[in-house]
């Protein structure tokens, strides 16, 4: 059922009042009755007027008057107004009544039909703007909704990139975050002139400890490895990463070759002092790693493969050598002078 219109009428003289409303007398309207300019101005406060009929002659505060207040008020300034005079004496107050807000006008005495065509107009302009600004509402809702959506679907978004860099056994970045790292980081030394450092480390035996204490507990140990190595690294801008089955790497932007020195044996401390039971490991009876270090300050011709390459060497020169340490190895290739060499 469609909800009844508000009008409000307004004259001084309650025989006007009773003939506008036996005339406008319908179902679909709500007629409200004003006997001023100041009573029509308080009922503007309580009501959602769709049309205002205002005679223009009244005592104290005429017509044009309560016009020009509701013209005023941001409120009430769009409420159209349908001045109600005499034809035969107020003719030459037409062009002041639309100075002061009117629409339209109507004269006495009224003709009902007019009365009906004109009020029809009016009213069917006021449920069309209703059912814009419903719409409005309607589309201003869905537009928050959809900058909802839009940030959840940025939120999802991040997550999923991170998930990307993400190693999922670890959580800690994988080999493709460890490229992507390394190249920034070689560029960013190559302008600022300063070493970049690499270790590449191994878990010593780690098959042997997977055939004896199953592969779970084997995931379970690599997880432990990898938290403790990045607990370690407390600068902003290194990096450990899961290289590869039980290897891991860690960059080391702006550390000299002696200050990755330092961090190798940091690192094979931290593994052992874990204190995860390897009995089957003919180095010591728990958990031990090998790693191989290198540094190098990048130069033109030099290529980050160039100190992966020297890492590794280093790493396989541990294994050699016994396992659990780690050894220095120079990025020097033919196209790459170290500035250690």
């Amino acid at each position: 059922m469609t909800t009844p219109l508000d009008i409000l009428i307004v004259d001084d003289r309650p025989e006007n009042l009773l003939t506008l409303e036996h005339l406008l007398e319908n179902p679909e309207l709500n007629i409200v009755r004003a006997g001023s300019g100041q009573e029509a101005l308080a009922r503007l406060l309580d009501h959602d007027f769709a049309l205002v009929l205002l005679d223009v002659q009244m005592p104290d505060m005429d017509g044009f008057e309560t016009a020009e207040l509701m013209r005023g008020n941001k409120r009430t300034r769009h409420i159209p107004i349908i001045f109600v005079t005499a034809s035969h004496t107020e003719h030459q107050h037409i062009f002041r009544g639309y100075d002061s807000g009117a629409v339209d006008y109507l004269f006495k005495p009224l003709d009902p039909q007019m009365l009906y065509c004109k009020v029809r107009i009016f009213l069917e302009i006021h449920r069309q703007r209703q059912a814009l600004q419903c719409k409005t509402r309607e589309l201003d809702a869905r537009i928050a909704e959809l900058n909802l959506l839009q940030a959840e679907l940025e939120e999802k978004n991040r997550q999923l990139q991170l998930l990307s860099s993400l190693d999922g056994l670890t959580g800690i970045p994988n080999r493709r975050q460890f490229d992507e790292m390394l190249s920034l980081e070689w560029s960013r030394m190559a302008r600022e002139k300063t070493p970049l450092s690499l270790i590449i480390l191994d878990v010593d035996h780690f098959k042997l400890f997977n055939d004896r204490y199953g592969h779970l507990a084997g995931d379970s140990c690599l997880r432990r490895v990898a938290l403790a190595l990045a607990t370690m690294l407390r600068r902003p801008a290194d990096m450990v990463a899961r290289y590869g089955g039980e290897e891991f790497a860690a960059i080391l932007p702006g550390t000299s070759l002696e200050g990755a020195q330092v961090v190798a044996e940091s690192m094979r401390q931290t593994v052992t002092e874990l204190a995860i039971e390897h009995l089957d490991s003919p180095v010591r009876g728990v958990l031990t790693v090998s790693l191989g270090v290198s540094s190098v300050i990048p130069i033109p011709g030099c290529i980050p493969a160039d100190l992966i390459q020297a890492a590794d060497q280093g790493l396989y020169q541990a294994k050699q050598e016994g396992r659990d340490r780690w050894v220095r190895a120079d990025c020097v290739p033919l196209s790459c002078r170290s500035p250690w060499k």
